[in-house]
């Protein structure tokens, strides 16, 4: 399983996959017994989130081929949005946008999408805000900063408004490395270990500082904790004091 578990009250879901409803599947998080198992998608990479849509409480999954809520309690399937990838890879976490609509993106030339959920009860719909290409994510997620969606988009940073789905503008290629947003600005780590500090504007890619954090293939998200920033990858790692 490459997602991660979520603990939902006195549950940790994971996201096993396969067959015969045992893709999700629920365990008593003291015991280990059995509570719940759902649905039959084979897995992705992208782990469950915890989340209201539409004003319900509810477990957003992405598995290889859609996008889909589930009731935490038991399981349920509330709605289901298609998101067909090639070879079914889907990596990037989506991000809630406001009370009805997420960001959904993948790369191998799939794109980005907005969705909305709408509905009450047991009865929910999920559809389509807009689609395109303009922003692919591979498996590095984006941020949204004040209506705007910054990832990488296979390699380059870009900028999407998020509502409309129009990119700002594309500039600086970081390869496949991740973004972090703190303050105002984005924190990226490129893929050969350099760090990046670009300002989270639509207006134009405008880089602030760059210089060589760490060396060798560098697919790890930098972390931020107590004025110090963390980066670190299969062969070493740093901190750097950030708090002056």
């Amino acid at each position: 399983m490459a997602a991660s578990p979520l603990v939902v009250d006195d549950k940790v879901i994971v996201l096993p996959g396969g067959s015969a409803n045992n893709s999700v599947v629920a365990y008593n998080k003291m015991t280990g017994a059995p509570v719940w198992k759902s649905q039959s998608d084979r897995q992705a990479y992208v782990s469950p989130m915890l989340v209201t849509l539409a004003g319900r409480r509810q477990v957003v999954v992405v598995s290889s081929s859609r996008a889909f809520g589930l009731e935490p309690g038991n399981g349920s399937l509330l709605w289901s949005y298609d998101w067909n990838t090639d070879m079914g890879i889907n990596v990037s976490q989506p991000i809630m946008v406001d009370a009805n609509r997420f960001f959904i993106s993948s790369g191998y030339g799939k794109g980005a999408a907005l969705v909305e959920v709408t509905g009450s009860g047991n009865a929910f719909n999920a559809r389509t805000v807009w689609e395109n290409v303009n922003m692919k994510n591979k498996f590095n997620s984006s941020v949204l900063h004040q209506g705007y969606v910054y990832g990488l988009d296979e390699g380059i940073l870009s900028c999407v408004d998020v509502k409309t789905g129009e990119r700002k503008w594309k500039g600086g290629r970081y390869g496949y490395g991740q973004v972090l947003l703190a303050s105002g600005h984005l924190i990226v780590i490129t893929d050969a270990g350099d760090l990046v500090l670009v300002r989270a504007t639509p207006d134009q890619h405008t880089e602030v500082a760059r210089f060589s954090a760490i060396q060798g293939k560098t697919w790890n998200y930098p972390a931020i904790a107590g004025g110090r920033l963390l980066v670190r990858n299969g062969n070493e790692m740093a901190a750097y004091n950030i708090a002056r």
